[in-house]
Protein backbone atom coordinates (compact mmCIF):
# COMPACT_ATOMS: atom_id res chain seq x y z
CA UNK A 1 0.00 0.00 0.00
CA UNK A 2 1.45 3.31 -0.93
CA UNK A 3 0.12 7.09 -1.23
CA UNK A 4 -0.18 7.61 -4.78
CA UNK A 5 -1.81 11.00 -7.02
CA UNK A 6 -2.84 11.03 -10.42
CA UNK A 7 -3.93 14.13 -12.83
CA UNK A 8 -7.79 13.54 -14.39
CA UNK A 9 -8.84 11.26 -12.04
CA UNK A 10 -12.75 11.23 -11.40
CA UNK A 11 -15.58 9.15 -10.49
CA UNK A 12 -19.06 9.11 -9.53
CA UNK A 13 -21.08 7.58 -6.84
CA UNK A 14 -24.25 7.10 -5.80
CA UNK A 15 -23.37 5.87 -2.18
CA UNK A 16 -25.28 7.50 0.95
CA UNK A 17 -24.18 7.79 4.59
CA UNK A 18 -20.65 8.41 6.02
CA UNK A 19 -19.28 4.63 5.03
CA UNK A 20 -16.72 3.57 2.38
CA UNK A 21 -17.95 4.99 -1.31
CA UNK A 22 -18.69 1.97 -4.54
CA UNK A 23 -17.41 3.49 -7.41
CA UNK A 24 -19.70 4.11 -10.22
CA UNK A 25 -17.60 4.30 -12.87
CA UNK A 26 -15.34 7.03 -14.63
CA UNK A 27 -16.33 10.46 -15.79
CA UNK A 28 -15.95 11.37 -19.12
CA UNK A 29 -12.55 12.52 -20.13
CA UNK A 30 -11.35 10.89 -16.85
CA UNK A 31 -10.01 7.76 -15.63
CA UNK A 32 -10.88 5.26 -12.97
CA UNK A 33 -9.47 5.60 -9.35
CA UNK A 34 -8.24 1.44 -10.56
CA UNK A 35 -6.39 2.55 -13.82
CA UNK A 36 -4.78 6.37 -11.93
CA UNK A 37 -4.23 5.03 -8.10
CA UNK A 38 -4.26 1.26 -8.43
CA UNK A 39 -5.79 -1.60 -5.75
CA UNK A 40 -4.77 -1.28 -2.03
CA UNK A 41 -3.21 2.04 -2.36
CA UNK A 42 -3.90 4.98 -0.88
CA UNK A 43 -4.75 8.98 -2.19
CA UNK A 44 -6.04 12.24 -1.57
CA UNK A 45 -9.76 12.78 -2.38
CA UNK A 46 -12.46 15.21 -2.24
CA UNK A 47 -16.92 14.09 -2.97
CA UNK A 48 -18.73 16.87 -4.10
CA UNK A 49 -22.97 16.11 -4.44
CA UNK A 50 -23.99 17.36 -7.74
CA UNK A 51 -27.39 18.75 -6.22
CA UNK A 52 -26.79 19.48 -2.35
CA UNK A 53 -24.12 21.71 -0.46
CA UNK A 54 -22.25 18.45 0.69
CA UNK A 55 -19.05 18.09 -0.02
CA UNK A 56 -15.32 16.22 2.07
CA UNK A 57 -11.96 16.25 1.61
CA UNK A 58 -9.41 13.46 2.67
CA UNK A 59 -7.65 10.45 2.90
CA UNK A 60 -9.13 7.20 1.21
CA UNK A 61 -7.94 3.88 1.12
CA UNK A 62 -8.75 2.03 -2.28
CA UNK A 63 -9.95 -1.63 -2.00
CA UNK A 64 -7.91 -4.80 -3.17
CA UNK A 65 -9.67 -4.80 -6.32
CA UNK A 66 -10.33 -0.62 -6.10
CA UNK A 67 -14.13 -1.14 -6.17
CA UNK A 68 -14.47 1.31 -3.27
CA UNK A 69 -12.62 3.91 -1.36
CA UNK A 70 -12.95 3.53 2.56
CA UNK A 71 -12.63 6.88 4.00
CA UNK A 72 -9.94 6.86 5.96
CA UNK A 73 -9.25 10.36 7.14
CA UNK A 74 -11.17 13.30 7.40
CA UNK A 75 -9.42 16.59 6.07
CA UNK A 76 -12.01 19.31 5.75
CA UNK A 77 -15.84 18.83 4.72
CA UNK A 78 -19.22 20.72 4.86
CA UNK A 79 -19.81 18.88 8.47
CA UNK A 80 -17.01 21.06 10.40
CA UNK A 81 -14.85 18.43 9.09
CA UNK A 82 -16.38 15.78 10.24
CA UNK A 83 -17.57 13.11 8.05
CA UNK A 84 -20.37 13.83 5.90
CA UNK A 85 -23.32 11.68 6.17
CA UNK A 86 -23.87 12.06 2.28
CA UNK A 87 -27.40 12.01 1.00
CA UNK A 88 -29.23 10.48 -1.83
CA UNK A 89 -28.10 11.31 -5.15
CA UNK A 90 -24.73 11.55 -7.70
CA UNK A 91 -21.34 12.87 -6.22
CA UNK A 92 -18.19 13.04 -8.02
CA UNK A 93 -15.22 11.49 -6.26
CA UNK A 94 -11.82 12.80 -7.81
CA UNK A 95 -7.99 12.41 -6.78
CA UNK A 96 -7.02 15.94 -4.91
CA UNK A 97 -4.24 17.08 -3.16
CA UNK A 98 -5.31 19.34 -0.15
CA UNK A 99 -3.70 22.78 0.27
CA UNK A 100 -3.14 21.80 4.26
CA UNK A 101 -0.59 18.92 2.76
CA UNK A 102 1.55 21.79 0.79
CA UNK A 103 4.96 22.65 1.42
CA UNK A 104 4.16 26.31 0.63
CA UNK A 105 1.08 26.03 2.48
CA UNK A 106 3.32 25.09 5.72
CA UNK A 107 6.49 27.48 5.12
CA UNK A 108 5.54 30.69 6.63
CA UNK A 109 8.51 32.59 7.49
CA UNK A 110 11.63 32.88 6.00
CA UNK A 111 13.88 30.10 6.69
CA UNK A 112 11.36 27.60 7.85
CA UNK A 113 12.40 23.95 7.51
CA UNK A 114 9.87 21.61 6.59
CA UNK A 115 9.55 17.80 8.14
CA UNK A 116 7.48 15.06 8.59
CA UNK A 117 5.67 15.29 11.86
CA UNK A 118 4.00 11.63 11.11
CA UNK A 119 3.39 10.14 7.72
CA UNK A 120 2.36 12.16 5.01
CA UNK A 121 2.29 15.05 7.33
CA UNK A 122 4.35 17.98 6.43
CA UNK A 123 5.45 20.77 9.47
CA UNK A 124 7.37 23.60 10.23
CA UNK A 125 10.26 24.11 12.49
CA UNK A 126 10.48 27.99 12.56
CA UNK A 127 13.99 29.19 11.47
CA UNK A 128 16.25 29.03 14.62
CA UNK A 129 18.49 31.68 16.82
CA UNK A 130 21.33 33.13 14.43
CA UNK A 131 24.58 30.16 14.83
CA UNK A 132 22.23 27.80 16.20
CA UNK A 133 22.26 24.20 14.76
CA UNK A 134 20.02 21.60 13.72
CA UNK A 135 19.79 18.48 15.94
CA UNK A 136 17.43 16.04 16.92
CA UNK A 137 15.53 15.89 19.74
CA UNK A 138 15.78 13.92 22.85
CA UNK A 139 12.76 11.55 21.62
CA UNK A 140 14.63 11.21 18.27
CA UNK A 141 11.48 11.94 16.67
CA UNK A 142 11.55 15.65 15.42
CA UNK A 143 14.18 18.01 14.56
CA UNK A 144 14.76 20.71 17.04
CA UNK A 145 17.57 24.17 16.77
CA UNK A 146 20.34 23.80 19.73
CA UNK A 147 22.78 25.93 20.98
CA UNK A 148 26.77 25.70 18.94
CA UNK A 149 30.08 26.82 20.27
CA UNK A 150 29.72 29.36 17.69
CA UNK A 151 26.36 31.06 19.36
CA UNK A 152 27.76 30.21 22.89
CA UNK A 153 31.27 31.76 22.30
CA UNK A 154 30.86 35.51 21.88
CA UNK A 155 33.75 37.40 22.89
CA UNK A 156 37.41 36.92 22.38
CA UNK A 157 38.97 34.67 24.57
CA UNK A 158 35.90 32.79 25.85
CA UNK A 159 36.28 29.14 26.79
CA UNK A 160 33.71 26.54 26.20
CA UNK A 161 32.94 24.28 28.62
CA UNK A 162 30.16 21.72 29.79
CA UNK A 163 27.66 23.17 32.71
CA UNK A 164 25.37 20.02 32.45
CA UNK A 165 24.93 16.87 29.93
CA UNK A 166 24.90 17.84 26.31
CA UNK A 167 24.66 21.32 27.29
CA UNK A 168 27.19 23.92 26.27
CA UNK A 169 28.06 26.73 28.59
CA UNK A 170 30.57 29.93 28.38
CA UNK A 171 33.45 30.92 30.66
CA UNK A 172 34.10 35.02 29.39
CA UNK A 173 37.83 35.35 29.75
CA UNK A 174 39.44 36.36 32.54
CA UNK A 175 42.14 38.88 33.77
CA UNK A 176 45.62 39.22 32.48
CA UNK A 177 47.59 36.89 34.99
CA UNK A 178 44.57 35.15 36.34
CA UNK A 179 44.43 31.29 36.38
CA UNK A 180 42.01 28.39 35.04
CA UNK A 181 40.93 26.76 38.34
CA UNK A 182 37.65 24.75 39.16
CA UNK A 183 34.75 25.51 41.53
CA UNK A 184 32.50 22.70 42.63
CA UNK A 185 33.63 20.90 39.41
CA UNK A 186 32.73 24.11 37.46
CA UNK A 187 35.78 26.37 35.57
CA UNK A 188 36.64 29.71 36.71
CA UNK A 189 39.16 32.23 37.29
CA UNK A 190 41.32 32.67 39.74
CA UNK A 191 44.16 35.16 41.16
CA UNK A 192 47.01 33.71 40.02
CA UNK A 193 50.61 33.60 41.93
CA UNK A 194 53.61 32.34 42.24
CA UNK A 195 54.02 28.96 44.04
CA UNK A 196 56.74 28.39 46.19
CA UNK A 197 58.41 25.58 44.51
CA UNK A 198 58.56 28.12 41.27
CA UNK A 199 60.75 30.64 43.72
CA UNK A 200 62.82 28.17 44.89
CA UNK A 201 63.47 26.79 41.35
CA UNK A 202 64.44 30.45 39.92
CA UNK A 203 65.98 30.97 43.25
CA UNK A 204 68.56 27.79 42.46
CA UNK A 205 68.40 29.15 38.83
CA UNK A 206 69.99 32.19 39.74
Amino acid sequence: MALVLNDRVKETTTTTGTGALTFAGAVSGFETFSAGIGNSNTTYYAIAHLTANEWEVGLGTLAGDSSTITRTSIISSSNGDAAVDFASGTKDVFCTFPASKTMDMTLTTAGDTLYASSANTPARLAVGTARYTLQTNSGATAPEWAASPQSVLTATGDILYASGANTLARLAKGSDDEVLTLASGIPSWAAGGVTAGFCIAMAIAL
